[in-house]
């Protein structure tokens, strides 16, 4: 079983080109090292199956060895990336790789880079398939929406454990760099099969990796070579346009650099991109705009539920430069009527969540206005989602919403199953505590549809991204209304 096994993990490594078959017998020592065992005899076949599938029989051999003392998902995890971690090539070689493969072209290097992300298990292709996906139909365009599956739930002993487990510095953060070859702790991720890229924007060092839970085609994230916190100013935007000269079939984004509006990691400086076209991007200007001494910028406001004003031009300096006037303007600027405060006791509330693209020839910035002001009655944030929408959708609205792609909360597949069954069976969803919160919005969509056993999940699938698109609305600092339309004009004519 464990030869078997063994050998399996080799040969999926060599077809995947992790290995080469001159590395077959180190490999297998170095594996036989991590499962505690001494003894290997040449399998006449190896075990058949998914990496998956040969990765948990590995587990259990190591169960069996003493090499894997708890048995459960986190614990796993990290074994499993410990066996991964032994038999990839070192972070010089996929450097190497990688920039022999973008002297031919950036897209056939990324398309490999991808590939190595997934083949080495640091992209859990398992788990990203359970994933609930779906498209939404809304008057700006066609929504994309998530119900995230893929990270795994905590067992009540891992929780324990990682409660009862000395505080750590290293690595920082999540992004860190040293998180390259990290074995990991209960509570924080193994990084042994992970590998990143060095990329220089704006003169200063960056690395690039994907996301282990790619929300999207090839979702990416750009990281500071320091652990140094988020700031939106003029060399974000610099910083933007320089990887996307780089990788012009990647877009890339910023979180804003406050909290509520900002993203979940505002102490370490980084990006998120990839190869996707969003929503937002396929919307069209709906009012041009011109801004003095930058008549060669096409620039306009976006129909879009949120506050977005788009800037184009064949000369990335003119669009650092007008951003950072819009930026230097926005972060000051006050309009009581619209309930727009730069401030409130010393505190600041006006950021922007940036976008680049480079497309059709040209260098592409989509700003967004955000502002995190919290009142009594929004305790949360005024534009964030509202407590009516809590039901759906509760988290902040970073980059990735922002851009038209809703990453819901695991726990909508089952409600929303469980809802879907009651609609037509017509049960009490307010004696259902999982279904309770939904009771109103269910009620109203009684009086629009009749539910049948097969229309019932179409509906609400259709109705969540209606609820996503006001959720988006309600991030929105300038309503889509004649009143918001006048007050986002008088913010552009103040710049």
């Amino acid at each position: 079983m464990l030869s078997k096994n063994i050998k399996a993990l080799v040969c999926y490594a060599e077809r995947a080109g992790l290995l080469e078959p001159s590395d077959e017998a180190w490999a297998v020592n170095r594996l036989l090292e991590v499962l505690q065992a001494d003894t290997y005899e040449e399998p006449e076949c190896a075990a058949s199956g998914s990496l998956t599938d040969i990765l948990d029989n590995l587990c259990d051999c190591a169960r069996e060895t003493g090499a894997l003392t708890e048995d459960s998902t986190a614990y796993r995890d990290l074994f499993d990336t410990k066996l991964m971690g032994a038999i990839l090539p070192m972070p010089s070689v996929v450097q190497k790789n990688f920039r022999s493969l973008y002297e031919s072209s950036p897209r056939q290097a990324t398309d490999w880079y991808y590939k190595f992300s997934q083949d080495t298990n640091y992209i859990r292709r398992d788990r990203i398939a359970k994933d609930v996906k779906w498209v939404a139909p809304t008057e700006y365009g066609d929504l994309d929406i998530t119900i995230n599956l893929s990270k795994p739930e905590k067992d009540p002993k891992a929780i324990a454990a990682a409660k009862n487990m000395p505080q750590s510095t290293y690595p920082k953060c999540l992004l860190c760099r040293e998180n390259e070859g990290y074995a990991g702790r209960i509570n924080h991720p193994a990084r042994q099969n992970h590998r990143i890229i060095p990329v220089t924007i704006n003169d200063s060092a960056w690395f690039l990796q994907y996301s282990p839970y790619v929300y999207y085609n090839e979702h990416c994230i750009v990281f500071n070579s320091q652990h140094t916190p988020m700031k939106i100013e003029p060399a974000a935007f610099r910083k933007l346009l320089d990887f996307v000269k780089q990788f012009p079939h990647y877009f890339v984004g910023s979180n804003a650099d406050l909290p509520i509006v900002g993203g979940s990691i505002l102490a370490h400086d980084h990006f998120q991109g990839g190869c996707y076209t969003f929503a937002m991007e396929k919307a069209p200007i709906e009012t041009p705009l011109t801004f003095d001494g930058f008549e060669n910028v096409e620039a306009g406001i976006v129909r879009w539920p949120m506050s977005v004003i788009r800037l184009r031009s064949a000369d990335d300096a003119e669009l650092v430069e007008l951003a950072s006037n819009i930026l230097a303007a926005w972060r000051g600027y006050t309009d009581e009527d619209a309930f727009i405060f730069a401030e409130t006791d010393g505190e600041p509330h006006n950021t922007i969540t940036p976008i680049a693209r480079h497309r059709d020839g040209k260098f592409e910035l989509d700003l967004v206005l955000r502002n995190n002001i919290t009142t009594q009655e929004h305790p949360l944030g005024v534009y964030h989602p509202h407590e009516e929408l809590h039901h759906i959708k509760k988290e902040n609205i970073g980059l990735i919403e922002v851009m038209g792609l809703a990453v819901l909360p695991a726990r909508l597949k089952e409600e929303l199953r469980l809802l879907a069954d009651a609609l037509v069976s017509g049960s009490d969803i307010r004696a259902d505590d999982r279904m309770v919160k939904h009771a109103d919005w269910a009620e109203e969509l009684k009086t629009r549809y009749t539910f049948t056993a097969d229309n019932a999940e179409g509906i609400l699938q259709k109705e969540v991204g209606r609820a996503f698109a006001k959720v988006l609305e309600h991030a929105g600092v300038y309503k889509r209304d004649e009143q918001g339309k006048q007050a986002f004009l008088r913010f552009i004519d103040s710049v």
